[in-house]
């Protein structure tokens, strides 16, 4: 059996986005609510009945969430141009060593706007 789970965990910060034309609303500092989803990809183990622990994607999301949430984003470093697509990147690339069996991360940054990203 193959399945897909998903784990969202949510931050708040900061942030401006530099490639922006001046004058544009998004070029000066504002912040979001943001709201992340990690999904796995795989085949059940028909031994265990699972694919993956939940608290162990949790665990894995856990650093990262920390390092962003309350945090100005552009700060951080991979994230000086931190829009939804960067931000999307940059936490695969953190989570992935983590969670192999990662295949899609989703940046909510409002409640209409999201980005989907699932590796190069």
């Amino acid at each position: 059996m193959h399945v897909r789970l998903s784990k969202t965990f949510s931050f708040e910060a900061a942030h401006w986005l530099p490639t922006f034309p001046e004058g544009h609303k998004c070029r000066r500092m504002h912040g979001h609510s943001f709201q992340v989803e990690v999904v796995v990809e795989g085949a059940v183990d028909p031994e265990k009945g699972y694919l993956i622990d939940y608290g162990d994607i949790k665990a894995a999301i856990e650093p990262v969430r920390k390092r962003l949430d309350h945090y100005c984003l552009n700060e951080i470093d991979g994230l000086e141009n931190p829009t939804s697509e960067m931000l999307a990147r940059w936490i695969w690339d953190r989570l992935r060593p983590e969670l192999s069996l990662l295949s899609e991360i989703v940046v909510n940054e409002t409640c209409t706007s999201r980005c989907v990203y699932r590796g190069d």
